[in-house]
């Protein structure tokens, strides 16, 4: 059959709506700290935007905590060994979510040591020595800036 006839009959694709511009922005809940994330705008970031909302349980580990996630993503050339409190990392070998506030029990002095090389994905926009309170096996929930929490059962939502 000429392919010209199959172009005919194939219909045309739906309209790709524009990605929406703007920073990106989260929220970390851990008991009752909250921390606003800004993602950078990076592979991992994607990913993790795309799979919001999370909900989890933290691990400490040292001064950081970290949190199994459902996401898979691959090493990004600018994976890291080192930290900086208030930067948010993915750990590619265990699908998790690192977030260090202080030294891990492999920093050297003066440094914040990460377990592996790690993507940097997002920064903090609030204290995250606050994380300090968190307790081991605490629910945490990492979901959009605006994202609706659903109906309020019971209750009226005033506009």
């Amino acid at each position: 059959m000429p392919t010209n006839l199959l172009r005919k009959t194939v219909a045309k694709p739906a309209e790709v709506k524009p990605a929406p511009t703007g920073p990106r922005l989260a929220v970390l809940s851990v008991g009752k700290v909250s921390i606003r994330l800004r993602l950078f705008d990076t592979p991992t970031a994607a990913r993790v935007w795309a799979a919001l909302p999370l909900y989890s349980a933290i691990e400490p580990w040292g001064e950081s905590i970290h949190f199994e996630v459902p996401i898979e993503t691959g090493r990004e050339r600018g994976a890291r060994l080192q930290a900086v409190p208030g930067e948010v990392f993915f750990w590619i070998g265990e699908d998790r979510v690192l977030i260090p506030y202080g030294r891990t029990p492999i920093s050297r002095p003066g440094e914040i040591r990460l377990p592996h090389p790690c993507n940097l994905w997002a920064e903090a926009l609030d204290d995250v020595g606050l994380l300090k309170a968190a307790r081991p096996g605490e629910k945490v929930e990492l979901k959009r800036i605006g994202q609706s929490e659903g109906p309020v059962k019971g209750k009226r939502r005033w506009r």
